[in-house]
């Protein structure tokens, strides 16, 4: 009786993660209606000791900046610097979610491989918790966002979600708190800047803190400024000004 106790509870077993398997991805397809953010906006409020909470309604914030307003340059360097694919991809770059398993396998070095879609979900939908549930609700999510909203919406969405500093969310609140002026008025160096802060804008806001930019935030911004250029953001002259110009704060 328990050798046919055991593998009755067995086959249960199976039964129940065959089913996991089959209809937790149609949960997590379903389990937000992204339409929403058609017309509402992420309402952000920001607690010192629960982190960011994110409240989806009706009417802009006040940091709210609409993507016609953000200057090419502030756009274009961190659609470069964080998803070449942007305009391209449907939600989920494969490729690169490719290249960067390989590397995680051939030469045990983990780098995310997070679209624009996919970090624009996580930041205004759901958690930042690192784990693999909330990745793969983010892939299936991505897919679905992209068949509702248009790619403009998604990065506008994005550009004032995100953390550039310590308390500091949206381009509107970076182009001021950095540069005092308003996302339409940056530069490519100003909009490269940005970009770079964005792995890990705590860590980084360092060069701004000390009012010089670290060995890596100089390779940093001259990389995305590199790929502003390849990208005809930008002119050779224009690359060649920006790398010999200085920030207003800098020493």
């Amino acid at each position: 009786m328990k050798g046919l106790w055991k593998k009755a509870l067995f086959r249960y077993m199976v039964i129940a993660s065959a089913v996991l398997l089959l209809f937790s991805p149609l949960y997590m397809y379903f389990s937000h209606d992204v339409s929403v953010l058609k017309s509402k906006y992420p309402h952000l409020k920001i607690d010192s000791t629960r982190g960011v909470e994110v409240e989806v309604r009706e009417g802009k914030p006040k940091h709210w900046v609409n993507l016609k307003e953000i200057s090419s340059y502030g756009k274009w360097a961190i659609v470069l610097s964080e998803d070449w694919a942007f305009y391209d991809h449907q939600g989920v770059d494969f490729e690169q979610m490719k290249v960067a398993l390989q590397e995680m396998v051939t030469a045990d070095r983990f780098r995310g491989a997070s679209t624009i879609t996919q970090q624009m979900l996580k930041n205004v939908l759901l958690s930042n918790s690192l784990t693999l549930w909330r990745k793969v609700h983010e892939i299936i999510l991505a897919q679905k966002v992209e068949n509702v909203l248009s790619k403009d919406r998604i990065l506008e969405l994005y550009l004032n979600s995100i953390e550039f500093g310590p308390g500091i969310y949206g381009m509107k609140n970076a182009a001021n708190h950095y540069f005092k002026k308003h996302p339409s008025g940056l530069s490519p160096r100003e909009g490269a800047f940005l970009a770079m802060l964005l792995p890990s804008p705590k860590r980084y806001y360092v060069s701004f803190k000390r009012k010089k930019l670290t060995k890596f935030a100089q390779i940093r911004l001259k990389a995305i400024l590199i790929k502003m250029r390849m990208g005809k953001v930008i002119s050779p002259q224009i690359y060649e000004s920006e790398l010999r110009s200085k920030f207003s704060w800098e020493r």
